[in-house]
């Protein structure tokens, strides 16, 4: 059965025969040098030459490069497999069971286990879910690749509303839980998306810095050298996965001439869509955890577009307002992590100078949710988020949020510690 459905979904165990001569030469190359270095060194004590060095980082980016295509060979190993989220090819697994009623045979042909898992009501009754979840997980994946200026844009999102309202309505529990499936990965994907976005627009040049560990090899000592390598390593690594990226995305997007603030602008707003649709269909928590750990875009998000700090800014207050529910257990850390990722976006936004964000009622409902989640926060915790809105509220324009009643609170709550 494994075996049939391995021909059914069009898996390959093998490689391509390309790959394994890229692979082989590479290897080959690795291990000679690698003979050659050390049979030289061993018998010689004198300091490198350039050449050595050289010939020493050459060797280190092959044994790399091994590991790259390797990496790249299990991937593309099984590459026809359909995904249980999306094909962003095009090439959905739907259309592989293209089959007609008037055809037996071809029935017969394409399902080779058919009748075996026919017996099987709940075997019957998963395929049946996971279909619906790849179906709609397409759809919502077909959404951020077509640009919001084509008319089919407004046919495909009413086709995933269409959807996931016949799944609400037909009530089963399983069916209700294909929405929030295929909603949450949707989610992942465009705020992965958005990031990359914002992240292009910020960092075009590719600027390979010194990070903090590279700073701290360079103290030890001899930790220039190993710091050189370890640089030269990363940015091969950076470029080679920004091609494999670059590469990706060109095969996978069918418009090419999208500019990427309005990219960026379009994702911000099928995020809110998306979280807004979390809600409706009763699973905030995941979007709650995902917006928590997503402190690489809430960090771009300050320097964003005001159109795309508008739609965070709507998806953060929407969050925020969740806080407070009481039928929601929401966990301390995502709580936390939360008020300290997001606070600063509230503070920098550009509200209200091309267009209203927020309404006043609704800046005085977040406020007040922020206010009664950090009072139920431990005081170290207060601590750090309320110094965090503070750093930030002072040296911005606005005046929203005013979290001082808190800090006030805070302060006092510290001192009567402190008298005790």
């Amino acid at each position: 059965m494994a075996t049939d459905l391995d021909r059914l979904y069009g898996c390959t165990a093998k490689p391509s025969s390309v790959l394994n001569f890229i692979f082989m030469s590479i290897a080959n190359m690795a291990r000679k040098m690698l003979i050659s270095t050390s049979s030289s060194k061993a018998e010689n004590t004198e300091k490198w030459k350039l050449t050595d060095h050289l010939r020493f980082m050459v060797m280190l980016i092959s044994w790399l490069m091994l590991w790259v295509l390797r990496f790249f060979m299990d991937l593309f190993s099984c590459s026809m497999i359909s995904s249980p989220d999306y094909h962003l090819g095009g090439s959905s697994s739907v259309r592989r069971f293209q089959l007609s009623p008037y055809s037996s045979s071809a029935t017969e042909e394409a399902l080779p286990s058919c009748g075996l898992i026919l017996r099987n009501r709940v075997d019957v009754d998963g395929l049946a879910v996971k279909a619906l979840v790849k179906a709609l997980t397409h759809v919502l994946a077909l959404l951020n690749e077509i640009p919001a200026s084509s008319r089919k844009y407004q046919y495909t999102m009413a086709m995933a509303d269409q959807i996931m309202e016949d799944n609400a309505r037909h009530g089963h529990s399983a069916v209700l839980h294909v929405n929030r499936l295929a909603l949450a990965s949707s989610f992942t994907r465009t705020s992965a998306l958005l990031y990359r976005c914002l992240q292009v627009q910020t960092s075009p040049s590719g600027d390979y810095g010194d990070s903090w560990h590279l700073r701290a090899i360079k103290a030890i000592p001899f930790g220039s050298c190993i710091a050189s390598y370890m640089k030269a390593i990363t940015m091969f690594l950076n470029a080679a996965f920004s091609w494999f990226d670059t590469a990706t995305t060109l095969f996978q997007r069918r418009d090419y001439n999208v500019e990427p603030d309005i990219m960026a602008e379009k994702l911000a707003q099928e995020l809110l869509w998306v979280t807004n649709k979390l809600r409706c269909y009763g699973d905030v928590n995941e979007a709650l955890v995902q917006w928590s750990l997503a402190s690489g875009l809430a960090s771009l998000s300050l320097n964003a577009s005001p159109r795309v700090q508008g739609s965070a800014v709507k998806i953060s207050a929407f969050l925020f307002r969740e806080l407070t529910r009481k039928d929601l257990e929401i966990a301390r850390q995502v709580k936390f992590r939360l008020l300290v990722l997001w606070t600063p976006l509230f503070c920098h936004a550009s509200n209200g100078h091309a267009y209203p964000i927020l309404m006043s009622f609704q800046m005085a409902e977040i406020e007040r949710a922020m206010d009664e989640v950090i009072s139920n926060s431990p005081a170290m915790e207060q601590e750090f988020i309320l110094t965090t809105w503070l750093e930030n509220y002072v040296v911005s324009v606005s005046d929203w949020p005013n979290l001082g009643l808190a800090y006030d609170r805070w302060c006092q709550s510290t001192r009567e510690m402190v008298h005790h």
